[in-house]
């Protein structure tokens, strides 16, 4: 069995597959553990998370619901779901998953709620703003992600600028916001967007540089692949669909999974340690375990086994 050590400045453990109930663990190879390459992002992110007892359930009847495999009912844009009690608390959210919402199970505002609600009083036009303003915090997250990687130094200045622009356009929302000015908005957001994804892009390339980018899968059809025990390291995930993937002790440190579909897939055992642009929603939608191994800023899903 090949002991743990240091070599080049970098340390070196065992890598091993383990699978409960199975043979007694098999060891692999040695593999390098990179230290972060991101700063912890708890902070810079704090407003950017969901707190729905600051909210007025805007999530829970804004938009429209399809009976589908996320959702197990139907119900216009606008109108209250069912289950949602007459303190703006769900009626099932202890079982959530259970019920067939898993589309409830993940969503994630970003903080969009609350704040539409500290300056907006629940009605058609907050209704219109929360998809809004959740883009605007989504890319708020990403673009705080940019400046703590010192990897992606060559990008700061301009991730700077377009966070300074994010910020700006959500400062248009106000008391006085009304459906015009909210239909403008979404303009200017979508096409800031498409501003912002180069940066990101570029932020991305540098940030998987050292030790060589991995696989190019971006925008890749990968819906119940056999994923388990791949090497993904550093690799482009951006925009694939992993809907069902087995992820099992899948190496992904280092890879980028901005818009990545991780709806059902299987993340036991999966290494997702500086992965790039992870978010809540993409962990809440899928499966993991005690051995998943997450970035520092993330908290273990709470429907995942301990």
């Amino acid at each position: 069995m090949p002991a743990p050590g240091r070599a080049g400045g970098r340390r070196y453990v065992p890598v091993c597959t383990f699978r409960p109930g199975g043979p007694a663990p098999r060891w692999r190879s040695l593999r390098a553990v990179e230290p972060p390459a991101a700063a912890d992002l708890r902070h810079p992110r704090a407003a950017l998370a969901a707190d729905c007892s600051r909210c007025r359930a805007l999530c829970c009847t804004g938009p429209a619901f399809t009976r589908s495999a996320d959702f197990p009912l139907s119900k216009p844009a606008g109108v209250p779901c069912p289950n949602l009690l007459p303190d703006s608390r769900c009626g099932v959210h202890d079982r959530l998953l259970e019920g067939g919402f898993r589309g409830c199970v993940g969503y994630d505002c970003f903080g969009a709620g609350q704040r539409l609600v500290a300056t907006l009083a629940p009605g058609p036009t907050a209704f219109a703003l929360l998809p809004v303003v959740r883009l605007l915090h989504e890319l708020e997250w990403y673009l705080v992600e940019v400046l703590a990687r010192p990897r992606a130094a060559a990008v700061h200045a301009a991730a700077e600028a377009a966070l300074t622009t994010t910020r700006g356009l959500g400062a248009r929302v106000g008391p006085k916001t009304d459906g015009a000015a909210a239909a403008a908005l979404a303009a200017a957001v979508e096409a800031h967007r498409r501003e912002v994804a180069p940066v990101l892009r570029a932020a991305s390339a540098a940030a998987r540089a050292a030790g060589g980018p991995g696989p190019d899968r971006s925008g890749a059809d990968l819906a119940g692949a056999d994923l388990r025990g791949a090497d993904l390291r550093r690799a482009a995930l951006r925009g694939a669909v992993l809907i069902g993937a087995d992820l099992r002790r899948a190496d992904l440190h280092g890879a980028d999974l901005l818009g990545a579909d991780t709806r059902g897939a299987d993340l036991r055992g999966a290494d997702l340690r500086d992965a790039l642009f992870l978010t809540r929603t993409q962990l809440d939608a899928a499966r993991g375990d005690r051995l998943t191994q997450l970035p520092t800023w993330a908290d273990r899903p709470a429907h995942w086994p301990a």
